[in-house]
């Protein structure tokens, strides 16, 4: 049985004050070449769906048209709520869209019901598990006992999955998001100072894990024979500075004998994400530009751009883009910014999420760090106040 396995779509994000609409509508196209080229019996998108938990309606639209599309394919396609995502948003109308074959990740209430799909060597139960942390574990179960062993994501995730109850002789593929220990993480990723980390082996169980979270593509989990059972598919653009080396793909997964055959499929973007180095002479000249081009790097990139003059270039952003239009973010590399990175105290906020600057706080204020349940709390209710981009 043949999966093409994606995830963090982000539809409807901004980087840098940049709308990624455009660059989204044109990856989505290439995925549903892929899905023509590779006739997959079902397309996993592993969760962050949206970038927001309430998305514009521009970026609704996109999901719908591309949902539209996968369907008119007759493609069973399974949509997976993420830590981005609101899950009530996302499993509005899953009744309705399963007759088209999208099925769409409820609400956790603690139950699992799997949807069966079948080939020549038997059936395959897929399930989904939404993004969960371990205060919404707990509220769904039953024992003080059980609750109480419910201590950090490792043992909510191990917590939740004990609910599912496999049939004998039937495959199983699970979509999940979560943080896996161990996994490369890039800095367009939401985290919880490593708190939020869930160990691979509560995944064992399962042939294959289509894993959602991480954005650079990588394996996480092995079995005995060497198999890939739990592999992040990746984003299938680049967000970041941090993800300007991913080599952004899908992932073809092929559950066949007993193994599982995964390979890649390259996404190539609208506009690549690539960081630029020099003084304002050298990158304004045109040997620069010229040598840009003929290297394969296109003018109009999504870049990132450090000045190494020692003085200030006055209206230096307004300049560069009239060559790089995408100029996403300008800065200086130099002595002075070298023996002073201590001095810019406002930027460096700016660039931390509300959860890091509370957890500072909290440790200056108490000599101490947070505790798991007090940081928790601390992030269920700052992700209520800002959303998944806390």
């Amino acid at each position: 049985m043949k999966f093409i396995h994606t995830a963090d779509l982000h539809i409807g994000k901004i980087v840098c004050e940049h709308s990624m609409l455009d660059e989204q509508r044109h990856i989505l196209a290439r995925i549903l070449e892929a899905v023509d080229s590779e006739k997959p019996d079902a397309v996993l998108i592993a969760g962050d769906v949206y970038d927001k938990p309430v998305p514009s309606a521009e970026a609704v639209a996109v999901l719908d048209d591309f949902l539209v599309e996968l369907a008119a394919r007759k493609v069973r396609t399974f949509v997976l709520s993420g830590n981005h995502d609101s899950a009530e948003r996302i499993a509005f109308g899953g009744r309705l869209m399963e007759k088209s074959g999208v099925h769409v990740s409820q609400v956790y209430d603690g139950k699992f019901v799997p949807v069966t799909l079948s080939d020549s060597e038997g059936e395959v139960d897929v399930w989904m598990l939404p993004f969960v942390r371990p205060v919404t574990v707990r509220a769904n179960l039953v024992t003080d006992e059980e609750r109480d062993a419910v201590k950090d994501y490792t043992s909510a995730v191990k917590a939740a999955l004990a609910q599912v109850h496999f049939t004998p002789g039937r495959r199983n593929v699970l979509l999940a998001h979560q943080f896996v220990t161990g996994a490369e993480r890039s800095e367009s990723e939401e985290n919880v100072g490593g708190l939020d980390n869930v160990d691979a082996t509560v995944f064992a169980a399962f042939d294959y894990v289509a894993l959602g979270h991480i954005h650079k593509p990588q394996n996480v989990l092995k079995g005995d024979d060497g198999t890939v059972r739990a592999r992040y598919s990746g984003t299938p653009l680049k967000y970041s500075l941090s993800e300007a080396v991913h080599k952004k793909s899908l992932t073809v997964v092929e559950l066949s004998a007993g193994k599982n055959l995964i390979r890649e499929i390259p996404l190539v973007p609208l506009h690549d994400v690539r960081e630029i180095r020099g003084t304002f002479a050298e990158i304004v000249s045109p040997e620069f530009r010229n040598a840009q081009v003929a290297a394969g790097n296109k003018l109009d990139d999504f870049v990132y751009i450090k000045l190494t003059d020692e003085n200030d270039v006055p209206d230096a952003a307004q300049k560069l883009r009239g060559i790089y239009p995408n100029l996403m973010m300008l800065a200086y590399d130099n002595e002075r910014t070298r023996n002073h990175a201590d001095v810019g105290v406002a930027e460096s906020v700016d660039e931390k999420k509300p959860m890091e600057l509370f957890g500072e706080f909290f440790e200056g204020r108490n000599g101490r760090p947070m505790k798991p349940e007090e940081s928790e709390f601390v992030q269920d209710l700052i992700s209520s106040i800002w959303g998944g981009n806390a």
